[in-house]
């Protein structure tokens, strides 16, 4: 339920609320296959090796390094009369539609060549389109806890998304498809090419954005400088490249674990389902936790969840379903946590910096934001499916107990890790909501400055 307005505090419709979140559904349903069931796709029905496929889809994530800054700079920089988030998002869509399709659909001999020019296309419209979005609710409002309100919507979207992708292969699966692994991929992109241009018209025609001033040119440097100004804006970053790492070594490596070493087979689906209703199902109470004592706190009791609860996967016997699925629906309590909070807290550094330096970098901020989940994703996967070939694991092949005992601690023991260090990153942040609301009463003097200035207006009539 939408909690009651207060003084001072903006609050946003559940239709404009709704309307904001849904891109995020096809986002979610392209991002989930990527991590998931494109690199096993191509790597077991489509002939590549494991070590290729990695390495293309480490090659495309650092193709973000490069990408990333220059497309939030963009955002940042370039607006027209519909504001500055929204024709961005509008212009990733055709990208994407048409790589989804060469991605998720490839006709003919598949070559690496082929994977990772694709790959390249894909990630800038994506980045595109989740940079924009970020920013776009970063700065719908500038109220503290309606922050995680916006993107604890968002990340419903992004789960309800990754549920409802989750589905089709499990009832694709009942028509018994003569290539059961090229129809699971084909589905889920059929359900972007028709969510993603549906969802987009919706946000852009319903969600006005908050008028802002406009900002001064920012190059290239502006991404060093705020590295080495901003100590909130370096741990969050580090906090999230290695969330990025820990949670692409799970999703890159969950089919081989339920198939392979489990023996769940096409259970595996049904697994991620309810992983995925359990994380949804769990919102409403990470935003309780958040209001009541912080997003920061939350975030690293949240991680240090994470880490207490990931071994229990050891303890799932073999062929074992209703076992694996009660573990694998207490994993999924804060799965959600972490993701919102992150992008919450990263609008509360934007401002930080804008208050120290006078410059407004959401995108950019954002940007760096997605640059390093993606990085942590990729190196998951590349560093990850290297170590599956040295262990010599073969996917749905002959492997002896001792490989599958080691994919399951490849599996287990690194993401527990990272689970804790992000625990300790987010316990010392700096930025609570006393910080954040002073932060955000010089910036709206500001803003009101410098809206009359532009146009001429009274401050006191706005």
């Amino acid at each position: 339920m939408t909690p009651p307005a207060t003084p001072g505090r903006p609050q946003l419709s559940r239709g404009q609320l709704f309307a904001y979140a849904l891109p995020a559904a096809p986002i979610a349903a392209m991002g989930l296959p990527l991590a998931v069931h494109l690199p096993p796709f191509y790597a077991g029905s489509l002939g590549l090796s494991l070590s290729v496929v990695g390495g293309i889809f480490l090659l495309a994530r650092f193709w973000d390094v490069f990408t990333d800054p220059v497309l939030g700079l963009l955002s940042d920089r370039y607006a027209t009369r519909f504001g500055r988030r929204r024709h961005w998002i509008v212009l990733a869509v055709p990208i994407m539609l048409v790589s989804v399709v060469m991605v998720f659909m490839p006709a003919g001999e598949v070559t690496g060549g082929y994977l990772l020019f694709w790959l390249f296309v894909l990630y800038v419209g994506w980045t595109l389109l989740t940079i924009s979005h970020m920013s776009w609710g970063a700065e719908l409002t500038p109220d503290y806890h309606e922050r995680s309100r916006v993107h604890g919507a968002r990340e419903v979207a992004l789960i309800l998304g990754m549920i409802t992708v989750l589905t089709l292969p499990v009832m694709i699966e009942w028509t018994e498809p003569d290539d059961l692994p090229a129809a699971r991929v084909a589905i889920m992109g059929w359900f972007v090419l028709i969510m993603l241009p549906l969802a987009v018209l919706l946000a852009v025609t319903r969600v006005p954005e908050r008028p802002t001033p406009t900002p001064p040119p920012l190059g290239l440097r502006a991404a060093v400088s705020a590295l080495i100004e901003s100590r909130p804006l370096r741990m969050v970053l580090a906090a999230d490249l290695l969330g990025g790492i820990g949670g692409g070594l799970v999703a890159s490596m969950f089919l081989f674990l339920a198939e392979d070493a489990l023996g769940l087979g096409q259970v595996s689906s049904l697994l991620l389902l309810c992983y995925f209703v359990s994380g949804v199902s769990f919102i409403p109470l990470m935003l309780y936790f958040a209001r009541r004592f912080g997003k920061h706190i939350t975030a690293a009791g949240s991680s240090m969840f994470n880490a207490v609860t990931l071994p229990l996967i050891l303890l799932v016997p073999v062929g074992n379903v209703p076992f694996a699925l009660m573990v694998w629906v207490f994993l999924g309590v804060n799965m959600a946590a972490g993701p919102f909070l992150f992008r919450s807290v990263m609008a509360d550094v934007a401002d930080h910096d804008a208050v120290i330096t006078g410059r407004q970098r959401t995108g950019l901020f954002y940007a760096m934001l997605t640059s390093t989940s993606k990085i942590g994703a990729a190196l998951a996967i590349g560093v990850g499916y290297l170590a599956l070939d040295l262990i010599g694991f073969t996917p749905r092949g002959e492997n002896t107990e001792a490989t599958l005992d080691a994919l399951r601690a490849v599996y287990v023991w690194p993401a527990l890790v990272i689970s804790a260090l992000v625990a300790v990153l987010f316990w010392f942040f700096p930025l609570d909501e006393a910080a954040q609301r002073r932060n955000r009463s010089i910036l709206e003097q500001r803003r009101l400055v410098a809206l009359e200035n532009e146009e001429g207006l009274p401050a006191g009539g706005r």
